[in-house]
């Protein structure tokens, strides 16, 4: 007859099996609808008021970059430039676009896009926030904004809120709950 002990390992090694299952899978889902809808984050937080009425702080918005359409005026488009690590979201006041030479027409191969955005609650448009560039291109485009969810991502600004003062809070967080996993796991 098995000990007590040997049910004790056993139902700990369990939960910490579900637990890592349950962490990895939500990873491969991540990852694998950016794949889908190329684009290397499929969904952020809205992290500020700048587009508001559209979207509020704290929205989840879900992102999809096609690669055979161009941008256009009115798209809601995630940004992110270099020098900065915060993504912006913002809308696209006006494109240029000019295929290089031995491109055909079709699709954005071989389409030199560029674009100027403005948050729809910002009195300027987003020069200052390219960092020295004059325009957005391509490369700077995280994905354009498909669809949302109200509210759902305010943990994240909580969070994030706290960071500064409390830089191992997310840590002492995600350890308690896989702590209150195991002791009490699967009954």
């Amino acid at each position: 007859m098995p000990s007590l002990g040997y049910y004790f390992t056993r139902k700990n090694f369990t939960s910490v099996l579900t637990l890592l299952l349950t962490l990895c899978g939500s990873f491969m889902i991540y990852k694998g609808l950016g794949l889908v809808l190329n684009t290397g984050d499929p969904f952020v937080v809205v992290l500020s008021e700048s587009m508001e009425p559209a979207f509020a702080r704290g929205d989840i918005i879900f992102l999809a970059n096609p690669k055979h359409r161009p941008y256009a005026t009115g798209d809601i488009l995630v940004y992110s430039v270099p020098g900065t690590t915060t993504p912006i979201v913002h809308r696209v006041l006006e494109t240029h676009s000019q295929y290089k030479p031995g491109f055909t027409h079709v699709g954005t191969n071989g389409l030199n896009q560029k674009m100027l955005t403005k948050g729809d609650n910002n009195p300027v448009d987003d020069t200052d926030l390219y960092h020295g560039l004059e325009w957005l291109e391509r490369e700077h485009i995280v994905g354009r904004v498909v669809g949302f969810l109200p509210y759902v991502g305010y943990f994240t600004i909580i969070m994030n809120y706290f960071q500064n003062d409390y830089p191992n809070l997310k840590y002492v967080l995600l350890g308690g709950m896989g702590l209150y996993t195991l002791i009490n796991g699967e009954q």
